[in-house]
């Protein structure tokens, strides 16, 4: 008998969709998807997913098509206002079966929708906001408020936070208060036809370091669109941010360009958070991705630390879908999701940040620049390196009992260390 019939996910963001294919594609188990919102979101948000995200996208069916609409990048560079080059790495693509893909989230959230309504079992609710959440020993329930002022009740075996930085879920958990800190710095997220690289000879991405004009382009998709982001002063409004964007193209940006040069898509302002939820777990209620943790963008690390976050509780409820694992791995899923994330996520992300500006960074700056030059230099070292970052997901089929697990979290007497 089945232990898992129903998943109830809230947030239709790229985490929640993935979680949900995984478990209606692989394991045959009824998903119900909540979004306050009436479509997906468009604003520009990431477009870059490391090896680590591609091994869950494998598991899940999808990487074909994101193949075939996005595409591999060629390296990763560092550089000075002037264009002038400081360190790069992966100047040609990567081969292997996890290399990474370049596809934006506004265009993969489509595909993800695509895939999960395809499979039997499964639903997407818009217009359904999460006011509430009630559990016992047996159930999880959503408590929500549709845009026709409905209020309904909708219940699982368990409920899964994937609603974003803003979550209701953690809300609902934990009130209002998301432990960490929002950083002096803000962002504003621009996409931009502007061939940089035609122009200016830039690499598929590009990390521009200054004290005041740092940014980042990257080209994002096959035809040509690229994805600026770039630092403004924490005092502005969105409203001023985004009325002097043109201004800080001209100042930054190589060539000065003007509205007339280039052809700009989409922007959104963000303010920099790194911040961690007390716990990922509570009962038969969890969190994943921003809902769970925040940091900022520079390095990929918030979208593919999220993803990693999936492929981990994804092992879980397979785990307790078969009887392989407890109920309890949830909370060492908590625990490594978390520890990973203060370890790994929070340092890396703010190193990365901090390389692009601050002059306090600039000795952790060359050395890490000397790493990049040993990569392009042993191309063996230099895969490895690339690989590093599946360190971010965590296998917790490891703890399956068939396999020498304990099914909380441990090994038997045998099993491994």
């Amino acid at each position: 008998m089945p232990k898992i019939n129903h998943v109830v996910i809230v947030g239709a963001g790229p985490s929640g969709l993935l979680l949900a294919i995984l478990l209606a594609r692989n394991l045959s188990i009824k998903v119900t998807i909540l979004d306050a919102s009436d479509k997906i979101d468009s604003n520009p948000r990431a477009a870059h997913y490391a090896p680590s995200a591609v091994y869950d996208f494998t598991r899940a069916g999808i990487i074909d098509d994101v193949r075939e609409q996005g595409f591999t990048p060629k390296g990763i560079c560092w550089r000075l206002k002037d264009t002038t080059f400081l360190a790069g790495m992966g100047r040609e693509p990567e081969q292997a079966e996890f290399a990474m893909v370049v596809l934006p989230l506004d265009r993969l959230g489509p595909l993800l929708v695509k895939h999960f309504e395809s499979l039997p079992n499964t639903e997407i609710l818009w217009g359904h906001k999460l006011v509430g959440v009630q559990q016992d020993a047996d159930t999880a329930t959503a408590l929500v408020e549709t845009t026709k002022g409905e209020k309904k009740e909708i219940s699982g075996d368990y409920l899964i936070g994937a609603d974003g930085a803003s979550s209701g879920v953690r809300t609902a958990l934990f009130g209002k208060e998301y432990p960490g800190e929002t950083l002096k710095q803000q962002i504003v997220a621009t996409n931009v036809y502007l061939p940089f690289d035609e122009r200016h000879g830039y690499w598929d991405s590009n990390f521009i370091c200054h004290p005041t004009d740092w940014y980042m382009a990257a080209r994002i998709t096959k035809d040509g669109l690229w994805r600026v982001t770039y630092g403004d002063s924490e005092d502005l409004t969105r409203e001023e941010l985004i009325k002097r964007q043109p201004k800080r193209y001209e100042e930054i940006l190589p060539g000065n360009p003007k509205p007339g040069d280039y052809k700009l898509m989409s922007m959104s302002p963000y303010k920099l958070q790194q911040r961690c939820a007390p716990s990922f777990r509570v009962g038969r209620i969890v969190l994943v991705a921003d809902a769970a943790h925040l940091c900022n963008p520079f390095g990929g690390l918030g979208l593919t630390g999220g993803f990693a976050d999936v492929g981990s509780l994804y092992d879980c409820l397979h785990g307790i879908h078969i009887d392989e694992l407890s109920p309890d791995i949830l909370d060492k899923y908590s625990s490594v999701r978390k520890g990973i994330w203060r370890d790994m996520i929070d340092p890396m992300s703010r190193a990365n940040f901090h390389r692009l500006w601050d002059p306090a960074a600039e000795k952790a700056r060359d050395e890490f620049f000397k790493m990049c030059d040993k990569a392009c230099e042993d191309p063996v070292w230099g895969k490895s390196m690339a690989q590093s970052v599946m360190a971010v997901r965590h296998d917790f089929e490891q703890y399956f009992k068939s396999k020498g697990g304990d099914g909380v979290g441990g090994f038997v007497d045998g099993g491994k260390a």
